[in-house]
């Protein structure tokens, strides 16, 4: 018996960690969104070359990361769903 609730201790310990991560992602999704849309922002009001080549190089890097973290939420199953049950649950 006392194997039995050790075992779910850590299985819920596990889930939880688990849980914690996916909200860390979802929470880096959305700075990431907010930085992309920030980075095309600023490409639509750049006057000299010097800043389109840093508002161009800005908007890509900001792309990239999005997308990176869209894939790796999905490796994960993760939804915005997710979080909105997660957060509702807790208040």
């Amino acid at each position: 018996m006392k194997l039995w609730k050790i075992i779910s201790r850590r299985n819920r310990r596990e889930r939880e960690l688990v849980k914690n991560d996916g909200l860390q992602l979802l929470l880096e999704i959305d700075k990431a969104h907010k930085e992309w849309v920030t980075a095309q922002h600023r490409l639509d009001y750049v006057l000299e070359k010097e800043q389109i080549d840093y508002a161009v190089y800005a908007l890509e890097a900001a792309e990239k990361r999005f997308e990176m973290l869209i894939k790796q939420a999905k490796q994960m199953n993760l939804s915005a769903m997710d979080v909105y049950r997660t957060r509702a649950v807790e208040g």
